[in-house]
Formats: structure tokens, sequence, C-alpha cells
């Protein structure tokens, strides 16, 4: 059995939330779909229909579709500094701290969404992701 780099876990780690928030956000808004006897309509504009429903419903898509956007680099940094030998120590750190900020980032979406707090948990986690990126740079060049 190959040994993996220590960076790995973060990355399947934030997958699985990822599928957390995915299943979190149809048990939400398919009972919201329902209750409000939304008819689907694919000729209403893109998003028109699922701006009707409740803010609280909503939130959870919100913070999926955000999981589809950073994280994306993210995937890409850690994954590289595994296949460069550099996924362990600091680098292993940092992304268990990027995944920790992008948790705390869904929740606090899903459950209150404070804009102000969780802009500035967006800025941590993106302040660590460059740190990473930085890492992965040095690694290669």
């Amino acid at each position: 059995m190959l040994e993996h780099s220590p960076i790995v876990a973060p990355v399947i780690a934030l997958a699985i939330w990822t599928h957390v928030m995915w299943a979190w956000m149809y048990a939400t808004r398919i009972p919201a779909i329902l209750k409000s006897r939304m008819v689907m309509d694919p000729h209403a504009p893109r998003g028109a229909q699922m701006a009707s429903l409740p803010a609280r419903v909503r939130w959870k898509a919100d913070n999926y579709n955000h999981l589809m956007e950073q994280p994306t680099v993210f995937y890409a940094v850690a994954l590289s500094l595994a296949l460069l030998g550099a996924g362990s120590g600091v680098n292993s750190t940092l992304a268990w701290a990027y995944v920790g900020m992008r948790v705390l980032h869904s929740l606090l979406q899903a459950l209150v969404n404070k804009i102000e707090v969780r802009f500035a948990l967006f800025v941590l986690s993106s302040l660590i992701l460059i740190a990473l990126t930085i890492n992965a740079a040095r690694a290669v060049f």
C-alpha cells in the first residue's frame, strides 16, 4: 500500500463537507419547494424561482455554490503540494486551517448569514490559501 501525503486528508475532508452541504441544501430546498407549491418553469430566468424561497433555504444553496468556487484552487494547490512531496508539516497545518475556515464559513452562512463575520472568515481562508499557493510556488520554482 502506498503511503499518502498528509495534505490529502484535508482535501478529502473538504470534499466530504461539500457533500454534507449538498445534502443540507436539498433537505431544506425540496420541502420549501413543495410547501410553496412551486411549479418548475424551464423558461423562468435563471435563479428567479429559487429566489422566491425563504432566505434561510437559499443560504444553503448559496454556500454550496461558494464551495464550488475558491476551494477549487485549494484542491489544485493541495494536490500539487502532495505530488511535489511538500504536503506535510506547515502545509498540512495550513490546509487543515483552510478547511476549518471553510466549514465555519458554511455554518455561519447556512445558519445566521451574518455577512460581516462571514466576510472576515472568507478573508482569513483566502490568506491561508495564498500562503499555501506561495509555498507551492517555492516548491516548484
